[in-house]
């Protein structure tokens, strides 16, 4: 899915139905996200829809966002999981960890998921195992407050890495 020949001008000039199809899985499993976006058009810039995105999340209920951060699967999982997904957790490497590392992150995953009631959530593009596993390992520390507003910011960053990879735009 990652070759597209949709434009910003796609999606400016794009009826809500197709908006939402166009852009219905840049956030997890989400597609409210884009319908709440879509009276927000025109965008200029791929930065500027980006923003558009993230402001549609912020203004939604704490619960709605709760349910948006449970949407992401478990970083390290080897289960079903949306394309995107695949995609980002296989450029860090994640689809091919050794048996230690697998179930120490299972291990992460099932502490900060008892802790925080969500999935542990890191734009992983480009960052090693090592690298997330050691952030896993910091976060868990964090108070509730922090760590749901890191991981809301986490996912605002998928998006937009998303959008960008979407419209071919440099990060």
């Amino acid at each position: 899915m990652s070759e597209y020949t949709t434009t910003l001008a796609d999606v400016n000039d794009a009826d809500e139905e197709t908006f939402v199809e166009l852009l219905g899985d840049i956030y997890e499993t989400s597609p409210w996200v884009a319908e709440g976006t879509y009276p927000k058009r025109p965008f200029d810039s791929v930065q500027e829809l980006a923003a558009a995105m993230a402001d549609t999340v912020e203004d939604a209920a704490r619960g709605t966002k709760l349910e948006l951060l449970r949407a992401h699967p478990d970083l390290g999982e080897r289960t079903e999981m949306t394309e995107a997904s695949e995609r980002e957790q296989a450029s860090a490497g994640l689809d091919e960890l050794g048996r230690e590392q697998y179930e120490a992150f299972q291990r992460l995953n099932e502490t900060y998921r008892e802790k925080f009631g969500f999935p542990f959530i890191m734009a992983v593009k480009g960052e090693s195992p090592d690298a997330i596993q050691s952030t896993m390992e910091e976060r868990i520390e964090h108070t509730a407050d922090k760590e749901f507003r890191t991981a809301l910011e986490e996912v605002h960053e998928i998006a937009r890495l998303r959008l960008e990879e979407r419209f071919g735009a440099e990060p």
